[in-house]
């Protein structure tokens, strides 16, 4: 089996998803290179013996994707592989210059239509609805997600593999303080919400004064968000070792305007802490009763359920405790692996038979 994963998201979910898919189809023995610009992936990927191949991609559309389409049509050319692996929208492109001649699995992991706005929306929800013709099987990290590309015209062949954390290297943790602490953890960009959260952080130090917040990434807005001042909140840049911040939580805040599914709230079940999010893709299917999902871009009820675990550890426990079993249980990185290899042996083997 020769596989090649193509994606330019070089950091965070994304690129922790591809990292793992790639080790586990290695240690089955498989053929397997990572297609990417250089970044953390390409550093971790490297560090595993994982071949890889430079793709100097930008990460929106724009005057050089074209060239950029080219580059990856002669690679994979060259390649030969019996399956080529797109991670999001941008690698998505590439079905416009393979159309189908190699079996072809799109992860989309977030629509891009979701999280353009206006002409360009309608632009995507077009394009994907005409690529699904060029995709041999649709990978979706959620039910929503499914639901959604349905709703935009996709009608390709589709499976639902939910993501997955080490739940070996997360695992709980005590608290090493009292101090009440909602932590947020990603990206700090438009679509994660940061914005938002700090919109409510002052109705939650209205109901708990010694709360304190530790936004953990960076991103675009870093300096954006930073130059408003916002008492009692800590900001901590991008970190791999994101059990540190989860273990001095009471509760994990996931405010997002868009996701497919997110990591943070699997990573913050995996270790133990009570999570609070906007009800956008695939939170429903991830939380079940281990926090409280709010409505969407409702930055009252986000400040009420954030207030009322801060103020109830007992609550934010029981909580946290039932979601470690949860990732144990749905959401283990093994899992989701093991799910995706016997997709893509199936999807091989009925190629061979055509």
């Amino acid at each position: 089996m020769k596989i090649v994963h193509v994606t330019q998201p070089v950091e965070a979910g994304v690129a922790v998803v591809v990292l793992t898919l790639a080790q586990a189809q290695r240690q089955r023995g498989w053929d397997v290179s990572i297609a990417c610009p250089p970044g953390w992936l390409a550093r971790e990927a490297t560090k595993a013996g994982i071949p890889l191949h430079p793709w100097q991609a930008t990460r929106t559309p724009g005057p050089r994707t074209a060239s950029e389409l080219r580059e990856l049509r002669k690679l994979l050319r060259d390649l030969q592989p019996d399956v080529v692996h797109l991670h999001s929208s941008k690698a998505g492109l590439a079905r416009l210059v393979l159309r189908g001649r190699i079996p072809t699995i799109f992860q989309p992991h977030l629509w891009s239509f979701r999280v353009a706005t206006g002409l360009l929306s309608r632009a995507c929800r077009f394009w994907e609805a005409k690529a699904s013709g060029w995709t041999t099987v649709l990978l979706c990290v959620s039910d929503d997600e499914l639901k959604a590309g349905r709703a935009a015209g996709v009608t390709a062949r589709a499976e639902v593999v939910c993501n997955g954390v080490d739940t070996q290297r997360l695992s709980p943790q005590p608290k090493t303080h009292d101090t009440p602490t909602a932590v947020c953890v990603g990206r700090l960009a438009h679509q994660k919400g940061q914005d938002l959260l700090l919109e409510a952080w002052p109705d939650v130090l209205g109901k708990v004064p010694d709360a304190e917040l530790l936004i953990v990434g960076d991103g675009p807005m870093a300096a954006q968000l930073q130059a408003v001042p916002t008492p009692n909140t800590r900001w901590h840049g991008h970190s791999d070792e994101v059990e540190d911040f989860y273990a001095e939580a009471d509760v994990v805040v996931l405010p997002s305007r868009a996701e497919g599914m997110a990591l943070v709230p699997l990573e913050a079940m995996a270790c133990g802490r009570s999570v609070v999010a906007f009800d956008v893709e695939g939170v429903e299917q991830s939380l079940g009763d281990a926090g409280e999902v709010v409505p969407a871009g409702d930055t009252k009820a986000l400040a009420q359920a954030i207030a009322l675990r801060l103020a109830d550890p007992e609550l934010a426990a029981a909580e946290g405790k039932r979601g470690r079993q949860r990732a144990e249980t749905l959401f283990d990185r093994d899992r989701m692996a093991d799910q995706i290899v016997t997709l893509t042996e199936t999807l091989v083997s009925e190629e061979g038979r055509r």
